[in-house]
């Protein structure tokens, strides 16, 4: 297999994302190959200081070097246009059907926007999906469950989120292993005249779906609580929601050891293990990146703030992906799902 890195992308490359990808390498079959786009001085520096041999795991890395970067602050679609030669459009277009070395996945931590954007047009989307949607693993009070979309689509039509909820209960049961994954969509209130008409008519559409476990609506304190293990919901919302997690529990974290180092620093010290075990179950870094679901190959976004651990775990999750063979799953049940004919 071979897995595309864009070392260029996040607030700490290229040193973490190259120190995660390095880390990951050393656990994949012989036959596996990473390919590093960025920097090519850079890259080829790195290698150097870690002292990789030619005949160890540096025989299985490739570099593309690219002379430009998309920054975090680009416009996403310009950016995509008018920097052919980033490591991001570069690693898209790699990722292509058509191209003749081929990477089976791309990992990125950069311009989410960008990333999108680019795999819609390198990757194009499968035959039977008509807006693809980022695909987040949430930890929750309940165990893990899947968030569709978190940015990629700010506007769907309500077609868009029936085809959502497909593509997130494939995810459930072939990534995260949920038998019978609850399907909801976010709403404003669980009664049926809640919700705009988009939303009620998506509430339809995915009631007429047979083949997934749809029950209904689900509020946003629900989502922790573990009354869905599929929640369905606009571009907007989704991100919205997932920074608003991140940054409250966060705090509460850092609330919660603050109060008990002042109170009771032994005790602060007792509970330091217990805090740290804790954390690391609702800790994103520990599920490394979210796929984009709905296009012609695998790319996994990661966190703009990725660090070693998170991309090393990218890397795994995306070579899961591609065994686990979710793209034709996704495509062939969304077969009869598609937009009615104007």
């Amino acid at each position: 297999m071979r897995i595309g890195i864009d070392v260029m992308g996040g607030d700490n490359a290229p040193d973490e994302i190259l120190k995660g990808t390095f880390k990951a390498l050393a656990q994949l079959p012989a036959e596996d190959t990473i390919v590093l786009f960025g920097k090519g001085d850079i890259i080829e520096e790195a290698i150097r200081d870690r002292s990789i041999s030619a005949n160890g795991p540096g025989a299985r890395i490739e570099i593309v070097h690219c002379s430009e970067v998309i920054e975090m602050t680009d416009p996403a679609v310009e950016s995509v246009r008018s920097k052919r030669d980033s490591s991001i459009s570069r690693a898209a277009e790699y990722a292509s059907p058509k191209h003749p070395n081929r990477i089976d996945a791309w990992i990125s931590a950069g311009n989410t926007g960008a990333c999108v954007t680019a795999s819609q047009m390198y990757m194009r989307r499968l035959p039977n999906v008509i807006r693809p949607g980022i695909a987040v693993t949430v930890p929750t009070f309940a165990g893990p469950i899947v968030l569709i979309d978190v940015g990629a689509n700010i506007e769907p039509k309500p077609i868009h989120l029936a085809q959502y909820g497909v593509m997130g209960d494939a995810y459930a049961r072939g990534i995260l292993g949920i038998k019978n994954p609850r399907v909801a969509l976010m709403n404003v209130g669980g009664e049926e005249q809640k919700g705009t008409s988009e939303i009620k008519l998506a509430r339809d559409l995915l009631r007429g779906i047979e083949d997934i476990n749809f029950i209904g609506y689900v509020e946003g304190r629900g989502v922790f609580d573990g009354d869905a293990d599929v929640v369905i919901t606009n571009g907007v919302v989704g991100n919205v929601m997932l920074k608003l997690a991140e940054g409250l529990s966060k705090g509460l974290f850092q609330a919660i050891a603050q109060q008990v180092l002042e109170t009771d620093p032994e005790l602060a010290i007792r509970l330091e293990p217990v805090v740290k075990a804790i954390y690391a179950k609702h800790d994103y870094h520990e599920y490394g990146g979210a796929p984009l679901l709905g296009v012609n190959g695998t790319c996994l976004i990661s966190h703009g703030s990725s660090v070693s651990r998170t991309m090393h775990n990218a890397v795994l999750r995306a070579r899961q992906f591609v065994l686990s063979g979710l793209n034709a799953i996704i495509d062939a049940r969304l077969e009869s799902i598609q937009e009615p004919a104007a």
